[in-house]
């Protein structure tokens, strides 16, 4: 008997959407059959057979098993809810909203629907170099950590080549921390646990657009773990960096292979110290990776989880919604910020 294969549909067909496709492509038990895309002119037939649309709306009217959402962030919680609630399996990009209203809301409709899988694209989990990190942190070889720290910076809002809808408030829900800088606050609670004191300073002075281009944030776990933040769209030599440190040593990324490969290598170092001899000067491990299997592994634990019924690993609803938090406690900690766009305290259920 031949394995099942799951229909698929991708609303929006953009960047990250061909890249979501071109991994469906790869998968031995996925179908792409329909994508939609406002930038369409009208529905028709792609070369490869796949059905285009203009509106989520009719993309699904097909057959699907499978939705991916590539939408902006205006309207992915409100994509997410409609797949559900036709019964449909279905992966999100990050960020899951514009705030933790839509996500909350998008919760709602998963629970309604417990036969539906949802899972969403903290894709940087699925890199080698932070699954290689997380075992050696979570083997205890260095012990406990200390703290953290994180940089994770590109030169501008605008991306991609596309409409700037990156820069509006009332379509993105926030800058640069909302739409990169969550994956390092996501990697950064994966290593750490929940932050529960953050400071923060927000900032829009380069670029003047009504969302941030700079978030710097101090946080705090209950049991004392402090990291440091700056999420960047000044970084001119785009960035990917994070140092977690230990009592017997620590783990140093550097790099994040990216389709633009602005990020540099990626590489990890093991750092073995010892303070009574090495003086600052210890024994280092460099290891470095010059592939990204991480978008195919990332479609490959969701579709695994929906061909054997089991429950979402990562990027569950419950880390989409803990990591919007934290972000909107990074916003919220800055008064000036928090009074200027009314950001409301995420602590307080709304």
């Amino acid at each position: 008997m031949s394995a099942k294969v799951l229909k698929v549909g991708i609303a929006g067909y953009g960047v990250v959407g061909k890249r979501r496709g071109d991994c469906v492509d790869r998968h031995p038990n996925l179908e792409l059959v329909a994508v939609c895309d406002r930038v369409f002119k009208d529905d028709g037939t792609l070369p490869n057979g796949v059905k285009h649309f203009r509106t989520y709306q009719q993309l699904l009217e097909q057959k699907l098993d499978v939705l991916i959402v590539c939408v902006t962030n205006d309207i992915a919680a409100e994509v997410t809810q409609a797949g559900l609630n036709l019964g449909l399996h279905v992966f999100c990009e990050k960020p899951p909203g514009r705030d933790i209203a839509d996500i909350t809301r998008v919760i709602e409709t998963e629970k309604k629907n417990p036969d539906c899988r949802l899972m969403y694209g903290f894709n940087h989990r699925y890199h080698d170099s932070v699954q290689d990190a997380l075992k050696i942190i979570r083997s205890g070889r260095f012990g406990n950590i200390i703290n953290m720290r994180g940089v994770y910076g590109k030169s501008k809002l605008i991306t991609f080549n596309q409409a700037d809808w990156r820069a509006k408030r009332e379509i993105a829900g926030g800058g640069v921390l909302l739409d990169q800088g969550i994956h390092m606050v996501d990697l950064m609670r994966l290593i750490a646990g929940e932050f529960v004191d953050v400071q923060s300073f927000i900032s829009n002075g380069h670029w003047g657009y009504n969302v941030e281009d700079n978030a710097y944030a101090l946080m705090r776990t209950s049991d004392g773990v402090v990291a440091m933040l700056n999420s960047s769209a000044t970084q001119w030599r785009h960035q990917f960096s994070l140092d977690i440190n230990m009592q017997r040593g620590g783990v140093i990324l550097r790099g994040i292979l990216t389709g633009s490969k602005s990020y540099g290598n990626e590489t990890m170092t093991l750092v073995t110290a010892d303070p009574d001899r090495d003086n600052g000067d210890p024994k280092e491990e460099l290891f470095e990776y010059k592939d990204d299997p991480s978008w195919d592994s990332e479609i490959a634990a969701f579709t695994q989880s929906i061909l054997h019924n089991q429950p979402v690993q990562n990027g569950t609803s419950h880390d989409a919604f803990e990591t919007m938090k934290l972000v909107y406690k990074i916003y919220y900690a800055d008064p000036i910020w928090r009074d200027k766009f009314n950001i409301e305290n995420p602590e307080v259920p709304q």
